[in-house]
């Protein structure tokens, strides 16, 4: 469909003067919304793009204790409880599964490619694998032998890792079909396929941002690096206050004509005894003055710079995902403050970011893994992440109690057959540690077999009809 243009007739020109526009929102009083010099109306948003800024990235990170351990503590945080198969393994399943981990360092290497991704914006994790050198070609997971797998060469984007412009879509979302590995020169050395690399990201762009970055993401420092700076200058203000917190002045009279017209070896000796009494005056010492002369003290009070430090510290942690007792290492302030909740909060975001980065990484890396540990991948290859949160025992206690009761009431109501209520105790394992001793047999022995099933089994009478029966019987006259 065309567009309709407006056609200026012939002989006019158009106007270019600027013409100021009221906004849709004004208020008169506070000089909102009529382009005047508000210092709100002169706030403005600049697309800095701080994350391709390497070198003010790297000063910030080997610099400042505030930005390490927002890139850091996040990462060891999601990988502090490693995950568990789902469905279970053999001890001896296990065993060759966690030494081939071990072997390469796998838990290593994972925390140092998303620390990387957080801190760049984009990180990648080369799988290396033994029989298959050529990385241009999609890796072929029936090809990877017991022992072939060689862990993870992890690079940052910035050390000469390109993606390439073709897109493929992994997992729902495109991501670049290969990547280019150059040279201290820029020379491309060697091409590798997307199915070779594992990508660490940091936060989420939207497409257009992301094409811009090269298909990585944004470095977590960009958007909170102006709630740094705030720290760090009000921190060290409040440092150099202490210097100032006792001033002594001395009135000496005539020392203006003194200074002014007297020579300069009289100034000299003034100097000097100035310095002298500034390092003979101590608790302990003794300050010589001429008579008449005024001494005084000045004391600075530090009130209200613990509220304002503290201030900074909370837009930081809000900035970061990060609560006080984590990022800083306190407590929050304020009666019954323990910061449990503020913890708690803490932990569901780092379960929803295990999710959202390491388990794609942990899906991508699992078949290799199960090849170079067992020889094969079974068919319901599946894992879980247990908590971060960990009640305590009253707590544990109250949570089995409760869901039991809830699962045993279905049971007996008739909603729940005998293998079901049994499978639903076995989840608490996870939650409780209780209930993990039903065994697989146990649940297929009671394969569709009711409550009325089981009490029938201790009464006799039960579901024949001749309990029904006696309870409608007349008593007797006895």
């Amino acid at each position: 469909m065309s567009r309709r243009h407006k056609t200026r007739p012939a002989g006019t020109e158009q106007n270019t003067e600027t013409v100021n526009v009221l906004d849709a929102f004004s208020n008169p009083l506070f000089r909102l919304g009529y382009g005047s010099q508000s210092p709100m109306e002169a706030t403005e948003y600049p697309m800095t793009r701080m994350t391709d800024n390497y070198a003010l990235l790297n000063s910030l990170y080997r610099d400042n204790w505030v930005v390490q351990n927002v890139v850091g503590l996040m990462v060891d945080d999601m990988l502090r409880e490693w995950y568990k198969l789902k469905g279970g393994a053999t001890p001896e399943q296990q065993d060759a599964l966690d030494q081939v981990e071990r072997r390469t360092q796998l838990r290593a290497r994972l925390n140092e490619g998303m620390r990387w991704g957080r801190l760049y914006g984009g990180a990648a994790g080369l799988i290396q694998i033994d029989g298959q050198e050529d990385l241009s070609k999609p890796l072929d997971i029936d090809l990877v032998y017991p022992g072939s797998f060689r862990g993870l060469y992890i690079l940052d984007r910035w050390q000469g890792i390109t993606p390439n412009m073709e897109l493929v879509f992994e997992g729902g979302d495109p991501i670049p079909e290969s990547y280019s590995i150059t040279d201290a020169e820029g020379h491309t050395v060697v091409n590798v396929h997307h199915s070779r690399v594992i990508r660490f990201t940091g936060r989420d762009l939207p497409f257009l941002e992301r094409v811009a970055e090269m298909y990585w993401g944004e470095s977590e420092v960009e958007a909170l690096y102006k709630d740094v700076v705030a720290h760090d200058n009000v921190s060290a203000n409040m440092a150099a206050l202490t210097f100032q917190a006792n001033v002594n002045t001395m009135e000496v009279k005539g020392m203006e004509q003194m200074l002014s017209m007297a020579s300069p070896e009289v100034q000299r000796r003034f100097w000097a005894v100035m310095q002298a009494q500034s390092v003979l005056r101590t608790n302990y010492g003794t300050q010589l003055v001429e008579q008449g002369t005024k001494l005084t003290n000045t004391q600075y009070h530090f009130n209200g710079l613990q509220e304002v430090y503290d201030s900074m510290c909370l837009n930081l942690c809000g900035a970061s995902h990060y609560p006080m007792t984590k990022l800083f290492g306190r407590s929050p302030g304020g009666l019954n403050a323990t910061g449990d909740s503020d913890l708690q909060n803490y932990y569901d975001y780092v379960d929803s970011q295990r999710e959202a980065k390491l388990r794609p990484a942990l899906e991508k890396l699992l078949p290799v893994l199960c090849m170079s540990a067992w020889g094969f991948v079974p068919d319901d290859l599946a894992i879980t992440f247990p908590p971060l949160w960990t009640p305590t025992a009253k707590e544990v206690a109250e949570i089995a109690k409760t869901k039991s009761e809830a699962i045993v009431s279905g049971y007996q109501a008739g909603l729940l057959n005998v293998d079901t209520a049994q499978k639903e105790l076995k989840k608490l394992e996870e939650e409780t540690g209780m209930f993990g001793s039903i065994t697989d047999k146990e649940i297929a022995a009671n394969a569709g077999k009711t409550y009325q099933d089981a009490t029938a089994l201790r009464d006799p009478l039960m579901g024949l009809g001749y309990g029904e029966m006696n309870a409608n019987a007349e008593p007797s006259a006895e």
